[in-house]
Parts: C-alpha cells; structure tokens; sequence
C-alpha cells in the first residue's frame, strides 16, 4: 500500500451504502486516504434518505452523483470495498476485497436508513484503524 491509501465502495446505484461510506471515510480520515465510490448500475442521483441520514451527522453529500464501477478505478484502489454488488467488481492480483453485508437502503425512508449509516460509520472507523491510523502527534 502507497503512504496513502485509496479505497473504493462499490454497490449497485452508487446512490446509498457507497455514498455514504466515501463521506463517512472522507470525513473521519481527512487527507490520509484517497476515497472512491461507484456503482455496477449507477442511479440517476444519490438516495434523498441517504442525504438527509448523513447531513443530521453534519455530513453533507447532496452535491455527490453516482458514478459507474470502471476497471481503472478497481486497478487504482489498494482496497475494494464491495457492499451488495455481487460478482461485477473486477478482481485484480494484489488487491483486497471485502464485502460488507448492508441492508440496501433504497425505497427506504430516513429512520431506515440511520441505522445503516451507522453501521458504515462502524466498519469505516475499523477501516481506517487499519490502514490509516493516526500517527502519534497528529490530528485528522
């Protein structure tokens, strides 16, 4: 892995679970890892629930679109970060994979939708314990 760090989220719409986790990750690790986000069938625009779920968090993504998974965003990403997409995210040699089971939140009010981006924020804070941990002396 680079000094930084890129992780890309992959779900179908690109429209909730990866949206959230590029913000949740963009927001808790600063500059110390780069953050993608795409989708194997990219929505039209990101889930109104979504948006209203992370900006009660102060985080705000109603400027985020959906982008379509690419295998040069696969071949950039030390870490691939699959969230309900199945088998479309290509695999490529010297990269890790991991699959976060998430409920999907689309067609789901806000109150359904809090609970899964709590549950990013969970697996992203892991996350970032692992490949990007604070350095002593240091602050996100």
């Amino acid at each position: 892995m680079a000094d930084k760090p890129s992780v890309l989220f992959v779900c179908v719409h690109n429209a909730g679970r990866s949206q959230m986790a590029a913000a949740w990750l963009t927001h808790l690790a600063g500059d110390r890892v780069e953050v993608r986000s795409a989708g194997s069938n990219p929505g039209d625009a990101v889930n109104p629930a979504a948006v209203e779920a992370m900006a009660e968090v102060g985080i705000d993504i109603s400027a985020e679109t959906p982008k379509v998974l690419t295998v040069d965003a696969v071949k950039e990403s030390d870490v691939c970060i699959t969230m309900g997409c199945g088998d479309t995210c290509p695999v490529f040699p010297g990269k890790r994979y991991l699959d976060w089971k998430l409920e999907d939140p689309a067609g789901q009010g806000v109150a359904a939708v809090r609970p899964i981006r709590d549950e990013i924020k969970t697996l992203v804070e892991g996350l970032i314990a692992e490949i990007a941990p604070e350095k002593p002396g240091t602050t996100a």
